[in-house]
């Protein structure tokens, strides 16, 4: 098994009317945030269901999708590291980690880093003390890297450790895109699920520094009249 044949599989299924949905869905006109990229037009659990009937691949074979053209070679590269990585022992989950970050970059759209970050970077950092890579990554140039570091506190905020999400949501409320309004409003409305006090506490802290986008997903599952009260001020 090699990325040859994973390529192959993907091409075989590859639907050219629904590329040209996916690449309006996917923003990949001249200076939209996935501009160039090459949709085959392949639904996600489809991609899914290919990796997931697969072999194990080596991280040189991964290397090979995650430099494809194709937005859904990438994603199955990113999925592979994702299920290698439940099932890998200790010094294999760290390289698989140092692997993924050092091919963040190319998590190039938002459905790349949000099916497979948490997963693998929330997953390994869960038990660690040292989280300082996700700051570094909010700190980055590059809107993947920025929203990696939110999304994957996710398997923080799954279990009820909500110190980095609030951390690094209070650094990107300044932030100058869409995309990562609604990473960062999508985050504090997981932290309001499992704990609504500590939530409302950083809503009326920071509401006034935050973009009417993080506050929508924010208070998503509010009363109405909560809401009103949130969205007024």
């Amino acid at each position: 098994m090699n990325a040859t044949f994973i390529l192959d599989e993907l091409l075989s299924v590859a639907n050219p009317e629904k590329a040209q949905f996916l690449r309006r869905f996917f923003k990949t006109g001249k200076g939209q945030y996935g501009e160039g990229d090459v949709l085959l037009g392949i639904v996600v659990p489809l991609t899914r269901d290919i990796v997931k009937k697969s072999p194990a691949l080596p991280l040189n074979e991964i290397r090979i999708l995650l430099d494809s053209e194709y937005h859904e070679a990438r994603l199955a590269g990113f999925l592979f590291l994702d299920k290698q990585f439940k099932n890998a022992k200790a010094a294999e989950q760290k390289e698989i980690f140092d692997f993924y970050l050092q091919n963040a970059r190319k998590a190039n759209n938002w459905d790349l880093v949000d099916v497979t970050c948490r997963d693998v970077i929330g997953a390994y950092l869960l038990d660690k003390d040292d989280r300082s890579v996700l700051y570094r990554l909010a700190e980055s140039d590059n809107l993947w890297e920025q929203r990696i570091a939110i999304v994957s506190t996710w398997t923080f905020i799954k279990n009820r450790q909500f110190d980095d999400t609030l951390a690094i949501a209070k650094k990107m409320l300044t932030h100058h895109h869409d995309l990562m309004h609604k990473a960062v409003g999508w985050m504090l409305r997981e932290v309001g699920k499992k704990d609504r006090e500590i939530l409302v506490e950083f809503l009326e802290q920071h509401r006034q520094q935050m973009p009417r986008t993080t506050l929508r997903y924010a208070i998503e599952h509010f009363p109405p009249e909560e809401k009103a009260y949130f969205m007024k001020k």
